[in-house]
C-alpha cells in the first residue's frame, strides 16, 4: 500500500517508515500539515498515518480538510500521544478510522492498518465481480462474460487495481507503485501504451458502458458510465461526458466455492 505519514519528529518519522518498508508498503513522510494536504490534491494513497500535534496545520485538521474538502473517503489512522478520551472522540467523529496512543508497537499498527484498508499489497487478490467482469484472484484470470482475457502479468494487475477503484481518480506515481514497485522506473509513455491496451483489451469504452479516461496532470480515473437516449444525443455530439452519466461502485465480492 502507498501510506503517507504525518510525523514531525524524525526519529519517529524514519521508524515508521522503516516499519511500513518492511511490511512491503511504500511510505512517503511529512513534517508539517500544508505539504501533506496540498499532495493529496493531486496525489492517491492507500491510507494516511496521523500525528496530531505538528507544524502549521495539526493533524486532525488534516483531518477535516480531508473529510470536507477533499471528500475523500481515505483510511485515517492517529498515531499520537494525546491520550484524553475527548481527542480520541474528536477524532474518531472527525472520521477518523482509528485511534492508536504512543508508544506505537510494530505489529499492532501494522494490523491495525490492514484492519482499516481490508487489503495490503502482498496479499492474494479476492475474487470479485464488476458488472461483465470477474476476477479470479487465485488463478489470476479477468473474464468478461465468460471468456478469460488474454492479459499480461501486468495488464492484470492494472485492470485489477482500476476494477477495484470504479470512481475514483488515481494518480499516476500511485499505479506506477501499485503494479511495477517503487523502485522500478517507468516512463509515462510506457504506462500510458499499458493503460491503452487494458482499455482495448477490456473494452472500456462508452458503448460498453465504461470510461478510462486520463485527467491531465494528476491520473487516471475508471467509470462506469450509461447513455443517455438515443432521441437526446445529435449527429454532433462527441463522446463526452455531456452524453454519459456515472454510476455507483459496482464492485461486488464473490465467495470462492469449495
Amino acid at each position: 500500500m502507498r501510506i503517507a505519514i504525518l510525523e514531525d519528529d524524525p526519529s519517529q518519522l524514519e521508524l515508521l517508515s522503516h516499519w511500513l518498508k518492511l511490511a512491503g508498503h511504500h511510505a512517503h513522510t511529512f513534517e508539517q500539515g500544508s505539504p501533506l494536504l496540498r499532495i493529496l490534491e493531486h496525489e492517491s494513497f492507500d491510507a494516511l498515518l496521523l500525528d496530531w500535534n505538528v507544524p502549521d496545520v495539526s493533524g486532525i485538521e488534516v483531518l477535516r480538510q480531508v473529510r470536507q474538502q477533499l471528500r475523500s473517503s481515505i483510511p485515517v489512522l492517529f498515531g499520537t500521544a494525546r491520550n484524553a478520551e475527548e481527542d480520541i472522540v474528536a477524532a474518531l467523529r472527525a472520521g477518523a478510522d482509528d485511534y492508536l496512543v504512543k508508544p506505537l508497537r510494530r505489529l499492532e499498527l501494522l494490523a491495525r492498518l490492514d484492519a482499516v484498508t481490508k487489503r495490503n499489497a502482498g496479499e492474494t487478490i479476492p475474487d470479485f465481480e464488476v458488472d461483465r467482469f470477474r476476477v479470479n484472484g487465485e488463478a489470476r484470470q479477468l473474464l468478461r462474460d465468460d471468456e478469460v482475457l488474454e492479459l499480461t502479468a501486468k495488464d492484470f494487475d492494472l485492470a485489477v487495481l482500476f476494477l477495484r477503484n470504479v470512481g475514483r481518480l488515481l494518480s499516476r506515481r500511485h499505479i506506477r507503485e501499485r503494479v511495477w514497485g517503487v523502485s522500478q522506473e517507468l516512463n509515462s509513455r510506457t504506462l500510458d501504451t499499458h493503460v491503452s491496451r487494458v482499455r482495448s483489451k477490456l473494452r472500456l469504452l462508452p458503448e460498453h458502458g465504461w470510461k478510462l479516461s486520463a485527467v491531465y496532470g494528476h491520473g487516471y480515473r475508471l467509470e462506469q458510465v450509461k447513455w443517455l437516449a438515443a432521441s437526446q444525443v445529435t449527429s454532433a455530439d462527441k463522446v463526452d461526458d455531456a452524453g454519459l452519466a456515472a454510476s455507483n461502485n459496482p464492485v461486488r465480492s464473490v465467495s470462492r466455492s469449495t
